[in-house]
């Protein structure tokens, strides 16, 4: 389906780039061809080609639009500002930009690993810039705070920020950005419990899977890869030979690696549906089920980060049977959790809420993945407690 009621900039070049980052965010990097980008455009292919050579280079200028415009938001409203309200200022900004760009802003999380190493580093320059001068406008609001907890903090902020790309949840434009505010504002003020003495960071251990039976072993490095490398760029030989088994015996298991695809979309889902009765079956009052809730879901989330990631990532690499019952699947979990939010936060709008529990999950969900050792299951927890209404300690 076209996508519409987009504000094209006059510059063809960038048109081509912000049509080109709507269709991978909707549909994939993969599943999108020139062609495809023409059409949306209403142009031919080789009118594409005039100022590309390639997708990847369509996929380069996305993601360095998105980057220059991000380190251009946080610029512009930190200068703006009065000095002690600098970091609001930045994070609104960027909070606006995202609703604005709420298509797009998923492109340089998930599709810019479609990128060469070489190229990603340098696309990420103006991006890790601004991040910094945003840890640096905390560490100024908050001048005994850790630069690792400010680091921790940061991540987390832009995780809600970002969070409106990953849902389809509605809201009125000034409800979204009151409630992304407020979500921030909890999380940059917030207190954290402290790190561990000596974190180690998470990477992987090649022995691992080893003791696994065989089809376990190969859906464990399936995921891993699929994460690491995107499903596309993953084959069966590629998978048998992380798993320590000959590719033509992975077909005795799975029949292809999109059938191992849905496989971990199943396991996701079952977990998704198994962790909240487990973590709620006992509780005694709202604010206690929630609190289990919150537990059970950030340590299921580490323990299964390189899951959550593909599970958020390859959705659009599933048949369309497997993507509406995975869907159906979120929303009632996300239900789960609105339900419970909704006992503790009375009083509040329920399209708000279904807003703020999108973005506590997507929290979870990108420490669990890439905020470093600092990030633990306790810190995340920490983190989600205040933000969904609860104190800041079980």
């Amino acid at each position: 389906m076209p996508i519409t009621q987009r504000r094209r900039p006059k510059d063809r070049k960038e048109t081509i780039a912000l049509v080109a980052a709507e269709l991978f965010c909707a549909r994939g990097y993969h599943n999108v061809g020139i062609e495809d980008i023409a059409q949306e455009i209403g142009v031919t292919g080789p009118a594409i080609y005039r100022h590309f050579p390639n997708k990847q280079a369509v996929l380069a200028a996305a993601v360095q639009e998105l980057g220059l415009r991000f380190a251009e938001c946080v610029r512009s409203g930190a200068d703006e500002a009065a000095p002690a309200g600098r970091l609001r200022a930045a994070l609104l900004a960027l909070v606006r930009y995202t609703l604005d760009r709420r298509a797009v802003a998923r492109l340089y999380q998930w599709e810019g690993r479609h990128l060469e190493p070489g190229r990603r580093a340098v696309l990420a320059a103006p991006f890790d810039g601004a991040v910094r001068t945003l840890r640096e406008l905390l560490l100024d609001s908050r001048p005994g705070l850790a630069r690792q907890d400010a680091a921790l903090l940061i991540s987390a902020a832009l995780s809600v920020i970002a969070s409106p790309a990953t849902h389809r949840a509605s809201l009125s434009r000034t409800r979204a950005e009151g409630t992304l505010l407020d979500c921030v504002a909890v999380l940059v003020g917030a207190d954290l419990p402290a790190p561990p003495r000596q974190a180690s960071p998470r990477e992987h251990q090649p022995d691992r899977f080893a003791l696994l039976p065989r089809r376990e072993r190969l859906l464990a490095e399936a995921i891993r890869l699929f994460h690491e490398r995107g499903y596309h760029q993953v084959s069966i030989s590629d998978i048998g030979q992380a798993a320590g088994i000959n590719a033509s015996s992975v077909y005795s298991h799975f029949a292809s690696t999109a059938e191992l695809l849905a496989a971990a979309y199943y396991r996701a889902t079952s977990r998704l549906e198994h962790t909240p009765a487990a973590a709620l079956a006992g509780a005694g009052t709202p604010a206690q089920a929630l609190g289990r809730l919150i537990d059970a879901y950030v340590e299921t989330t580490f323990a299964q980060a390189d899951l959550a990631a593909v599970y958020l990532s390859e959705s659009e690499s599933l048949p369309p049977a497997d993507l509406r019952r995975l869907r159906a699947a979120q929303r009632r979990h996300v239900d789960t959790w609105t339900g419970l939010v909704a006992q503790v936060r009375p009083g509040e709008v329920p399209s708000e809420i279904r807003f703020r529990t999108h973005a506590a999950l997507n929290v979870v969900s990108d420490l669990a993945r890439s905020a470093g050792p600092s990030a633990t299951e306790e810190r995340t927890a920490a983190l989600l407690r205040p933000l969904l209404g609860l104190p800041d300690q079980p």
